[in-house]
Formats: C-alpha cells, structure tokens, sequence
C-alpha cells in the first residue's frame, strides 16, 4: 500500500449494508472482521429513552416484519419514539433482505442498542488486542420531528452522550448530524465529555457553499461529510486548508472510491467496506 494512503479511513455505512442488514449486529460483526477503520451507524431515541441504532424513527417497510410474521406494508404503520425498546427488539430487519443490495445476506436481526454496539466492540478489542475501530455515529434528528418522532436536541445529546461513557478511552468517536442544533450541543458538551470528533452532514445542494454553512454552524467542524457526487479536487483543499477534513458518503463503486482518495478525501462511507479494503487499502 502507499504510504500516502496508510490514513485513509473506511467507515463501513450501517456495519456493511451490501453484505448484510443494515444496523444489525450481524452487518458490524461482519464489518469487524472485514477490518474497517470505522463502524458507521445511526441512532433514534425510544419511548423509554433508550438510544436505539436505526437510520429511521420508524421500521422501514423494505425489509421489516411485524412480530407476528407480517411484513411492515407502510412507513407510517410505526413511531419507535412511541415504543418501548421492549417492543422495538421483537420486530425482525433482516430476514426479508433488501432488494437493493443484492448481494446482502438475508438472517434474523433486530435493532440493537448502541450499548450493544458499544460491548461488541470491546469485544472485539479484547479478542484481537486491537485498538484499531472507531464509532461513527450519526444522531438522526429534523427539526420538523422534535417531539413527534425524536425529543428536542439537548435531551437526545444528553443520552448519547451517556452511553458513550461506557467506551473504552482507546476507541476513537465520531458523532455526526445534518442537525446543526444537535451539533452546536454537542460542541458545547465536549468539554465535559470524553473526547469525540464532530461530523457536518451536508446534503448535495449544501456543498457549494461550504462558507455559508460553516458560518451557520458557528464552529469549525473536525469532518465534512457531504455526497461524494458533489465533491472535487478545489473543494477538498479548501477545506483542508480550513484544518478540516474530508470524509464522503455513500461510495459503493471501485471508480468512485478511487476518485475519492486520488481527490485528496481523508477517508469514505461505503456499504461495500469489502471493496474499499481490497482495492484502497492492500
């Protein structure tokens, strides 16, 4: 490998969405053996308050099933702000599969906990006397949800927070949001905590006014993480010399992940860590 690109992270997205559920125990126990840098995964709060790993506030009717074995027919059938995590576990996300990844392994799984996650690494730690993976999360929030299906900011930092402080001091975090509230909390909070990296989500529209967000924002972020549609060799400097740096999502084919690291990008989010290993980093 050249030595330039000995840095160079892979996040895998939802633990290895290609290859297995996305956000299951099944998908980052897959990612970890595939030795990816970081495990990419997303968190919705429960109506006990419990930090659940879920992309959605709700169970995606692509590849859910009910309890009683019926699939989920509509994103609107369910509110997991109004379930207990009791309830939340008992529905299975990976038995249907998901027909955009066809390559994804279809098992029986359910939404785990962060704490989950957060014991499966040490585990994983433990058993390869590995320091080597970090945990990139993305708090899931819209300001249009506070209260219907997520609480307001201050509250949904405050609990994750609180399960980070069972994370081994070795293990590098990454919190990430498209919510510039929930990151301008978390950069308040940050020096009460342990230490974590903050993330600016962009969306596409966002990228070419890397100035105007950044100002709304308030702060310097440590990562910009936009679509990696929208980047280019001007844009990546920029922001390097800005002291940030440049992490792209969701990067699935070989060309793009290649494109990505030739433009000088710090790292990539994939649903195909398999690939990014084989072809960037050996």
């Amino acid at each position: 490998m050249e030595a330039q690109f000995e840095n160079f992270e892979i996040h895998g997205h939802r633990g290895c969405r290609g290859l297995m559920p996305e956000n299951t125990i099944p998908a980052f126990k897959k990612a970890l053996e595939l030795r990816v840098d970081y495990l990419e995964l997303d968190v919705v709060i429960s109506k006990d308050n419990k930090v659940v790993v879920s992309h959605e506030p709700f169970f995606n009717s692509t590849f859910s099933t009910k309890p009683n074995g019926e699939p989920i027919v509509s994103d609107n059938e369910t509110n997991l702000y109004a379930m207990n995590y009791g309830e939340i576990r008992s529905y299975d996300v990976g038995l249907r599969g998901n027909p955009s990844f066809p390559e994804q392994f279809n098992v029986a799984a359910y939404k785990p906990l962060l704490s989950e996650v957060i014991d499966l690494v040490s585990d994983f730690q433990t058993a390869f006397f590995s320091n080597s993976v970090g945990l990139n999360i993305e708090l899931k929030s819209l300001p249009v949800e506070y209260h219907i299906t997520q609480p307001e900011p201050s509250e949904f930092v405050f609990l994750v927070l609180n399960d980070l402080n069972l994370v081994d001091s070795q293990v590098n975090i990454v919190l990430q949001s498209f919510d510039v509230t929930v990151l301008q909390i978390l950069k308040a909070q940050r020096q009460s905590s342990r230490y974590f990296e903050i993330s600016f989500l962009v969306e596409p529209e966002d990228n070419n006014e890397i100035d105007f967000n950044l100002e709304k924002l308030g702060f310097k972020p440590d990562i910009w993480s936009p679509n990696f549609s929208v980047l280019s060799k001007t844009k990546v400097d920029y922001l390097h010399q800005k002291g940030i740096k440049v992490i792209p999502w969701t990067v699935n084919e070989v060309a793009d992940m290649n494109k990505m690291r030739d433009l000088g990008c710090d790292g990539l989010i994939t649903d195909y860590p398999n690939r990014a290993i084989e072809y960037i980093k050996k």
